[in-house]
């Protein structure tokens, strides 16, 4: 397996990684934490793959891919926290002042997983987050203490990930997801 992460600029694998199979359908697209609440609700079916594609030939493109070979396996949503509701959020905090990045979903295609997949894209997405100029990234996952999370909960990762990419516990959140607290772990990139 040789896995190589980059920028999510192919707007048709992004697609396979966070697109329904059906263009109709109101899938989440990797857009709720990245628009504002309204907006979301807004766009349906085919215009959420539309906006998704506008994403994709932007500066920053949305975040990054991970392929073997020439497949896409996985994804990483990566972009500055105030382009996202993390901005507004009441659950999570803000630890300072610094124009951080967030790092909120990484998905791994079925048949792929359990292969050190997430651990590419955490690193890409530092990277990624980097070569924009991110003093700091952040990212919100699971703090699971071991216990199993629902596959389609995942997503947010698992603190024990972030720690072996480096990032550091920064503050307790409010926020559950599938039964679990999150933390708010980050990764300083001024060194």
């Amino acid at each position: 397996m040789t896995i190589a992460v980059r920028p999510a600029t192919a707007f048709e694998d992004v697609r396979t990684l966070v697109g329904p199979k059906s263009p109709g359908a109101n899938v989440c697209w990797c857009l709720s934490y990245r628009i504002p609440s309204t907006l979301n609700n807004e766009l349906r079916g085919p215009a959420r793959g539309e906006y998704v594609a506008e994403l994709c030939r932007a500066e920053p493109p949305p975040g990054v891919l991970a392929y073997d070979d020439e497949e896409p396996v996985g994804w990483a949503a990566v972009a500055p926290r105030s382009d996202t509701s993390f901005a507004r959020s009441r659950r999570i905090p803000h630890v300072d002042d610094l124009p951080v990045w967030s790092l909120w979903c990484i998905r791994v295609r079925p048949g792929h997983r359990k292969k050190g997949l997430s651990h590419a894209l955490i690193a890409g997405a530092v990277a990624f987050a980097r070569d924009h100029g991110a003093p700091a990234i952040e990212a919100y996952p699971l703090d699971n203490g071991g216990a199993k999370v629902d596959a389609t909960m995942a997503y947010a990762g698992i603190r024990e990930n972030f720690e072996r990419a480096g990032f550091v516990h920064a503050a307790d959140t409010t926020s559950v997801l599938a039964g679990h607290p999150r933390v708010l772990m980050r990764l300083d990139l001024r060194r």
